[in-house]
């Protein structure tokens, strides 16, 4: 078994298996996902690293960069193995000082669609994620769009990027949701209730940003005890209780380090009991620590 298959299996819209611990490639990217990679050669190396671990999971947005981490991922790893699923976004613009712009305009997630297909040398995409939901376009019709490129054959499986509950349940009335990506991880737990209802509908929940950890991991503050307790390092610890919080979460730690790529793959192997689930379920950041 390779390393990032330890934690299991997940069947993206019941039937596209990945597991369960996968990659987020913003990090290959310049400082603040905006412009070109520091190292491109040593970003190829991490991605192809992570993919020998057992990692099928990649995850990237056409806004890192923009365009950088998508072309990146085809330099390194295309022609793709047959099991490897690459997830892309669209949705978000960046203009020249790298600002973060939503744009959920049909023409636009059709256009964007397109240049992810480009970049990745790809077909279809297994897994496209409307990656805002701009409040300027009636999320009917953004959802819609994807419906019809799913329609099309450009898509497999939709997925939305920080949508609540009610909003997802709108888009469900729209098209199958295979996938929510939000910000989730032990100190910001602001989509518990979306977790819990991914989890009784079968939805993958990727979990972006999941080691910021705040003060919790410092020496005298209680991930970083447990961390010396246990010998694990605070973030397998953080991924460790993401995948036991729920069987459909599907945390994406990035990293431009081959280093710390293998460090977070192999929390995948890494069990915690119920005192330890239990003590970190328990804690809240502090950052009086």
């Amino acid at each position: 078994m390779n390393s990032a298959t330890a934690a299991g299996t997940f069947r993206i819209g019941g039937d596209l298996p990945v597991a369960r611990l996968g990659f987020g490639s913003m990090q290959l990217t310049g400082p603040g996902a905006y412009g070109p990679s520091r190292d491109a050669a040593t970003a190829r190396a991490v991605l192809r690293r992570a993919v020998e671990l057992g990692v099928t999971l990649i995850d990237t947005a056409d806004a890192y960069g923009p365009g950088v981490a998508e072309t990146l991922i085809a330099e390194a790893l295309h022609p793709y193995r047959e099991d490897l699923v690459i997830a892309t976004k669209g949705g978000f613009v960046r203009n020249r000082r790298g600002d973060w712009l939503t744009d959920g305009r049909p023409e636009h997630l059709r256009e964007a669609l397109d240049g992810s297909l480009r970049r990745l040398r790809l077909d279809h995409i297994d897994l496209y994620q409307l990656h805002r939901v701009d409040p300027r376009v009636p999320l009917a019709d953004q959802v819609g769009t994807l419906r019809e490129l799913r329609d099309a054959g450009k898509i497999r499986y939709v997925g939305l990027s920080e949508v609540s509950v009610a909003q997802l349940r709108e888009a469900e009335r729209i098209v199958p949701i295979a996938t929510v990506q939000n910000l989730y991880n032990l100190a910001e737990r602001g989509s518990d209730d979306l977790v819990s209802y991914t989890a009784e509908r079968g939805i993958g929940f990727i979990p972006w940003f999941p080691l910021a950890t705040g003060g919790l991991t410092t020496p005298s503050g209680p991930l970083g005890a447990l961390a010396a307790r246990t010998g694990a390092s605070p973030s397998q610890l953080a991924l460790a209780w993401l995948l036991r919080r729920s069987p459909t979460m599907l945390p994406i730690p990035g990293t431009s380090s081959v280093a710390h790529l293998e460090e977070n793959v192999a929390a995948a192997g890494l069990r915690l009991d119920a005192a330890e689930f239990a003590l970190l379920d328990n804690i809240q950041d502090d950052r009086s620590y």
